[in-house]
């Protein structure tokens, strides 16, 4: 389903929600299976949506989404801790007018230096220091943040930068507390949220209580809410459809595993959509063997997208570029730019006999084969094509071999880079270039895990952040990302797309087009039993 007919759907479910607003009942605790133990329960230091779907419902931003309306744009975001908001005339100061009468969950109020802290946090600029500080990179334009009095706080930019609302909303920007350390939010976090923190058991689960103070009255129906901690997939959807659990992790059911679930439970109402998120490979250019660029072009010359599309997702996801694809993005290159860029057209065969003559060259070939480990992680999303990837590979004489690494490993041994070649899922915090070119691709960046590093690159990022105008905008971003492909910088499979299960008695949960990292903080979650 395209995101306008999701949005269509999204809507109707929305005024549905409205007519039964008599029909709303408050109690009763969700419960839900997580696909893995979170790193940390830290949204700023952590780059996962494991840890973001179950601890967003701690936490408000200063904007948001509307969390009821399925595709996300500047159109939809709407006040949370702010009440409004303003741009200066030069577009280089947003002001924002904070709620009255916000308190944390331990009960001290919030006020606008809790919003200088947390930007003092993700900008590095602060005393307190995060352990990791993967969006750093999405706030390098701030020159300063202020509090104007207890209720007002000012963004100062160095130049405009027209999509920072939209980073703002996303559901990795939650605002932290002055007052408690961030050591402590990495294991019991303090919000301003519609539910509290109760308790993170490694490898159990984590549980979450209504917050009786919330400041947005009524709100939220749910009495709690409970994540089982259930690694295996087959044991979780049986979870599910036993009774056991109301709902599934956030797009974790594939479109095999779909069919088979509503078989077992056609009363469960699933969603399926984008998840603006991409398999690619994440390559380490700084040693050998693929610290040669034409053995980096033969890897990208050998992938069948087709194959990997048809086998996991039964056709239902696209072949894009660096940004999510049209029509469920609104970035992503047309698909005739796309297909003239070396290795993404559809003429597989031709493909592989040009990576087989650089694999020749390089002194490879059927007598002497080059053998790899495909790093992953340790969840369906990336083993599955990470198997489908090894097996393609020995169409150009590599035989590789896939490793499978812990959740909590995972992100440290990237950003050391200590692999080769990593079969990767990269998930966007928000469907805009800022996001994605400054996060995954520019030269300073934690999150840059491949270490690519084009200064042109880098420039021509920061003129498309400048740019107000949508359609030059949109020029550079399909220049850049034509760039960004040709270059190898994190070449890309699929864009995925996959569904979220809940019980018939589970009212009011949109799933989001644009992305899982936009989040969900339950509040307009009820159980009609």
């Amino acid at each position: 389903m395209r995101p306008r007919a999701l949005l269509g759907v999204a809507l109707v479910a929305f005024a549905g929600l409205t007519d039964m607003a008599l029909a709303q009942k408050s109690g009763g605790v969700l419960r839900a299976y997580h696909r893995d133990n979170p790193p940390s329960a830290s949204i700023y230091e952590e780059a996962t949506n494991s840890t973001v779907v179950p601890f967003m419902a701690l936490f408000n931003n200063l904007v948001l989404f509307d969390q009821q309306v399925a595709q996300n744009s500047l159109g939809s975001i709407v006040p949370d801790l702010a009440r409004s908001w303003a741009w200066s005339a030069d577009g280089t100061a947003l002001t924002f007018k904070l709620r009255d009468g916000v308190t944390w969950h331990d009960g001290k109020p919030f006020t606008a230096r809790d919003v200088v802290c947390s930007f003092d946090l993700l900008t590095g600029k602060g005393e307190q220091k995060l352990r990791r500080n993967p969006r750093k990179s999405w706030y390098g334009n701030i020159e300063r943040v202020a509090a104007d009095g207890d209720l007002q706080a000012t963004i100062h930019l160095q130049r405009p930068q027209p999509s920072l609302l939209a980073l703002l909303a996303s559901g990795y920007a939650p605002i932290y507390p002055c007052h408690v350390p961030a050591a402590q939010m990495r294991t019991r976090p303090v919000g301003t949220g519609p539910f509290k923190f109760v308790e993170f058991k490694q490898n159990e689960g984590i549980k979450l209580a209504r917050n009786p103070d919330y400041w947005k009255k009524g709100r939220p129906y749910l009495d709690g809410i409970e994540f089982t901690i259930v690694p295996n997939r087959g044991t979780a959807i049986l979870g599910f459809v036993s009774g056991r659990f109301d709902l599934t992790f956030p797009w974790e059911v594939t479109m095999p595993l779909l069919a088979d679930l509503k078989k077992q439970a056609p009363r469960s109402a699933c969603q399926v959509t984008s998840m603006n998120n991409s398999t690619n490979l994440i390559v380490n250019r700084d040693a050998p063997p693929f610290d040669n660029p034409e053995l980096r072009r033969a890897l990208v010359l050998a992938i069948d997208r087709k194959a990997f599309i048809d086998i996991l997702n039964q056709g239902n996801a696209e072949v894009g570029g660096t940004m999510q694809p049209p029509a469920d993005g609104v970035w992503g290159l047309p698909a005739e730019i796309l297909a003239a860029v070396p290795g993404y057209g559809p003429d597989v065969e031709k493909n592989r006999a040009e990576a087989r003559a650089i694999m020749r060259k390089a002194g490879y070939g059927p007598d002497k084969r080059l053998p790899l480990k495909v790093s992953t992680r340790d969840i369906s999303l990336y083993k599955d094509p990470a198997v489908i990837l090894a097996d393609q590979l020995k169409e150009i004489w590599i035989d590789a071999e896939v490793e499978i690494i812990e959740t909590s490993l995972w992100f440290t041994r990237v950003g050391r880079k200590t692999y080769s070649v990593g079969l990767n899922t990269t998930g966007n915090g928000v469907d805009d270039p800022d996001q994605n070119f400054f996060e995954n691709f520019s030269c300073k960046s934690e999150r840059n895990y491949t270490g690519y590093c084009n200064p042109e690159i880098d420039r021509l990022v920061e003129q498309q952040s400048a740019e107000t105008d949508p359609g030059k905008r949109r020029q550079l971003v399909w220049e850049i990302d034509r760039r960004l492909l040709e270059d190898g910088a994190r070449p890309v499979i699929m864009w995925n797309r996959a569904a979220t299960c809940m019980q018939p008695f589970v009212k009011g949960y949109i799933a989001n087009v644009n992305s899982v990292y936009n989040g969900f903080r339950f509040e307009d979650v009820w159980l009609d039993r």
